[in-house]
This record gives structure tokens, C-alpha cells and sequence, in this order.
């Protein structure tokens, strides 16, 4: 069965160095892959704390560089190849992940079956597992969120953005991750609660699961705010919790 478990909920930069919230992105398991998506600090680590064998691994997906979404990408891709003793796996990244000042190690690189550079609009498949990254998030570094095409249903994880009106038709899917992590809206390119608000009431999933969360919207009580959210959109809406698991498909 297609399942998330989210290895982190942490998003900002202070909760994340203090490990007030785990940062290990997610594990994804979709018809039959196993994907380790923006392993953030400590993905590795909480893992196996979740008894996740990281050499099961099909794939590692990066949404951007940034630390809190790649830090454990080298530690994740060596374990998937077994330090390279088993040449398997994808890496699937933003060009400026590889170039310039690259956060995935050269010497790693050929321990992998290949790697794809993500683009706006690309179309992407890994065995029977089909997802697109519609376009090109407002972030400081090249970003892209994910939509997976699964049978019976769609899943889009939208990663790290400054807010755009056309964000809701982009990931607009059946069971909608959205990073969140600031309470009120500002020019720091993240997602505020008001902005998924918006998202959420446009794009009107059957689920929608807050994640990534920073200080203020921790302080806030996540479970809290996703609860208002459920009643003021009419969509059921979850704030992921560290170590959650779901089975997909899923009404939550």
C-alpha cells in the first residue's frame, strides 16, 4: 500500500539548528518505489530510528539546496548504494544542486544508476511511477514542488515558495502536502498560514497536510491551526506530526 512517513516537520532555520522538530523530510513508498524526498539534517538517523532500511531506497528527490531540504542527501544516496558496493538508485535534483556550488558530493554521484535535472514543466518516471514538477517555485535557489500521478489518485508535495496565485492550479491534487512555515504573511518567500489558506480553498483537495513548520506557526500549535483551517475551508486539513505515517490513498 502507497504510504508518507514524514521523517521531520521542522522547517525554519533556528527550530531546525535547535532540533526543536525533527528535519528528515519524507519517506514516500508509491507503487512499489521507495523515495527519500528533500532529506533535510538527520534524515538518516530517523530512518532507522523508524526502522526505514535507507538500501531499500529506489530514488532521492530534492526540491532545492537549501540545508534544511538536502543536508543528508550524500549520507542518504551512500547508504541507498551501500557505500557504492551496489551501483542502483536515481537522483532526481535542480541543476544548481550539481553546479556551482553543488550540495551532492562528485565522488557519490557515480554510485548511482543516473541522475535527471529537474526543470519547470518536466515529466518525469521511475518504473511505473509517474510525477511532474509543474513549475518553477519564487524561491532563492531553484525550486520545484512534485505532483505524483498514482493510480486512482494524485499526491503534491509543495516545497518551499513565496506565495503566487497560480500555485493552487499548479498542485492542485487529491492529497495536498504544503510546506507552512510562517503564521502571518511577509516577503520572506515561505508559505504563511493565510497563503495556504488561499491554496487550500482554490484548490479544494479531498486532504491537505501542513508540514515544515517554523518558530511562529510551532508556537501556534500546529494541530490547532490545521483544525480552524478544516473548518474555514471545508477541506480536511492535518498537521503532520514527526514520525507520522499515513496510507494513501487517503481522506484522513
Amino acid at each position: 500500500m502507497d504510504s508518507i512517513t514524514f521523517l521531520g516537520t521542522g522547517g525554519a532555520r533556528v527550530l531546525v539548528f535547535k532540533q526543536l522538530l525533527a528535519s528528515g523530510g519524507l519517506w514516500l513508498e508509491l507503487i512499489g518505489k521507495r523515495l527519500s524526498l528533500d532529506p533535510g539534517p538527520g534524515a538518516l538517523v530517523q530512518m532507522t530510528r523508524r526502522k526505514l532500511d535507507p538500501t531499500h531506497l529506489d530514488a532521492v528527490l530534492l526540491s532545492h539546496c537549501h540545508l534544511d531540504h538536502s543536508a543528508d542527501v550524500n549520507s542518504v544516496v551512500e547508504a541507498m548504494t551501500t557505500g557504492g558496493f551496489k551501483r542502483r538508485g536515481m537522483l532526481f535534483a535542480p541543476r544548481d544542486a550539481l553546479e556551482g556550488d553543488p550540495v551532492v558530493l562528485r565522488y557519490l554521484r557515480g554510485y548511482l544508476n543516473g541522475i535527471v535535472i529537474l526543470e519547470e514543466g518536466g515529466s518525469y518516471q521511475l518504473g511505473e511511477l509517474r510525477f511532474r514538477t509543474p513549475v518553477r517555485n519564487r524561491h532563492g535557489v531553484e525550486t520545484y514542488g512534485f505532483v505524483f500521478e498514482l493510480p486512482g489518485y494524485t499526491l503534491s508535495y509543495l516545497s518551499d515558495t513565496a506565495y503566487f496565485p497560480e500555485l493552487a492550479s499548479h498542485y492542485r491534487a487529491d492529497v495536498m502536502i504544503l510546506n507552512t512555515v510562517r503564521l502571518e504573511e511577509s516577503d520572506i518567500p515561505h508559505l504563511s498560514l493565510p497563503e495556504a489558506k488561499r491554496i487550500i480553498s482554490q484548490a479544494k483537495p479531498k486532504a491537505a497536510i501542513l508540514t515544515h513548520f517554523g518558530m511562529t506557526v510551532w508556537r501556534a500549535r500546529p494541530w490547532e491551526l490545521a483544525q480552524r483551517l478544516s473548518e474555514e475551508t471545508g477541506v480536511k486539513v492535518v498537521a503532520a506530526r514527526d514520525g507520522m505515517k499515513l496510507e494513501l490513498p487517503v481522506t484522513i
